[in-house]
């Protein structure tokens, strides 16, 4: 019996036993899985193959890699493998604690949902952003940001102009280029009288200007707001035609607030203008932007957001949005496709925060991947204004690999069963050295 076949009947025992196959020589992954569906809607691939990882990165996606080719081998088949996904609204500065900005931990809420990159939806500003980047480089979670045009970040500035310091902002994303991915605006005057300081558009207006002189995306949190005296309409026609550019961002597109359809129930023809030029729509799910009465009608009208996100913070979290796949499974439900979905929370976002090294499996990508299953049942999912939608679909994250390390395994794949784990290892070993 030759060395090949002998290996491959080894691998096919341990396949079986639900044990890990460790190659004994000769090994040029350090992890392979084999036999899953892979969607990577980036490379137009959605088919059953295998995807090796070597190192940080995808290594190669082909039919039938031999098993013995990998230190570690994992069977998923009849499983659906992604690459990690993307959530481009969180809030995860989880040390800058105010009652506007309750954040998460992202290690806690991004593996156990397929998640491997975040950004955050400008919880810092300028004169903060240096305390965050401290948590960026402690987090396992891959953490980019959005920084807020308000210099002191998402607090009481987001309401004062004398804050909207362009040029520190600007200055700012010089210094941590490999961090920030855009700016952001929210929360700005939604109530109060306007006066001479606040203008209608004073936040808008210096968060594109930041966008223009960084040559960088920015993202809105938008309100809008009727004429006031000698005060113009703050009008959602406005923002999305007129003052966002290509490849800026509408977050919260199915928030009530948000005139998404007119008053015969049709798409508002403003949104389906500025998506054609450009302009990107963001679900941000939240604690109070998510609608089904927006969402269902336009999504089954063929209005769909460009990007899937959760804005996840310590509001949100235990209930209604959860985790970014209960966000996927939602849209799931509406009617949405699986590779839609897919797409719209991996390549999508990767593209919209200029970072096209994220988001797909291709070889030397980092290997950042998602393994995840679809379960027909009979489930329930709440949006953010308490509407129920039924469904009879969901889909669980079942394993993650961030960087080519496991960091979600729930059911124990990649670890052998107990009782075969050799006599002679540490796991068998009394650690106090007592005699029992």
């Amino acid at each position: 019996m030759s060395k090949v076949l002998s290996a491959m009947i080894c691998m096919s025992i341990l396949f079986l036993a639900g044990i890990p196959a460790v190659a004994q020589q000769g090994a040029q992954y350090d992890l392979l899985l084999k036999g899953g569906r892979v969607i990577d809607p980036a490379n137009q691939v959605d088919m059953v193959t295998d995807v090796a990882v070597q190192g940080a990165v995808i290594a190669r996606t082909a039919k039938n890699i031999p098993a013995g080719e990998a230190k570690k081998v994992i069977d998923v088949s009849g499983y659906i493998v992604t690459p990690g996904f993307i959530d481009m609204h969180v809030h995860a500065f989880y040390t800058f604690f105010t009652p506007e900005a309750r954040s998460i931990i992202a290690d806690d809420k991004s593996f156990i949902s397929g998640v491997t990159t975040v950004v955050d939806a400008g919880t810092s500003g300028a004169k903060s952003f240096p305390d965050f980047k401290k948590l960026i480089d402690s987090s396992k979670t891959r953490i980019l940001a959005f920084l807020n045009i308000s210099a002191t970040g998402m607090n009481e500035g987001e309401q004062n102009p004398h804050e909207f310091d362009v040029a520190l902002a600007v200055e700012t994303t010089k210094k941590y280029p490999n961090s920030i991915v855009g700016f952001k605006s929210a929360h700005y005057w939604t109530t109060r009288p306007y006066d001479p300081i606040h203008t209608p558009w004073a936040s808008v207006d210096s968060l594109v200007e930041a966008g223009r002189l960084a040559n960088l995306p920015v993202m809105v949190d938008f309100y809008p707001r009727p004429a006031q005296g000698d005060y113009p309409e703050r009008s959602y026609h406005d923002l999305i035609l007129l003052k966002l550019r290509p490849g800026d961002i509408h977050t919260h597109n199915f928030a009530r607030h948000i005139p998404v359809l007119d008053d015969d129930g049709r798409v508002n023809e403003d949104l389906i203008a500025a998506q054609k030029r450009g302009v990107i729509f963001d679900l941000g799910h939240g604690a109070g932007s998510f609608v089904y009465r927006n969402a269902v009608p336009a999504i089954r009208q063929g209005f769909i957001p460009n990007t899937i996100s959760t804005d996840l913070h310590g509001a949100n979290s235990s209930g209604p949005v959860i985790t970014m796949i209960t966000v996927m499974s939602k849209l799931l439900n509406i009617g949405v496709p699986l590779e839609d979905i897919i797409r719209r929370t991996t390549v999508n976002p990767a593209n919209v925060i200029h970072h096209p090294e994220l988001g797909n499996l291709s070889a030397g990508s980092p290997a950042d991947i998602a393994v995840i299953r679809l379960v027909k049942g009979d489930f329930a999912f709440l949006d953010s204004s308490g509407g129920k939608l039924r469904g009879d679909k969901k889909l669980e994250c079942m394993m993650t690999v961030s960087g080519g390390k496991i960091v979600y395994d729930p059911n124990a794949w990649s670890y052998p069963a107990y009782d075969k784990i050799p006599k002679d290892s540490d796991y068998w070993k009394n650690p106090t050295g007592m005699k029992r």
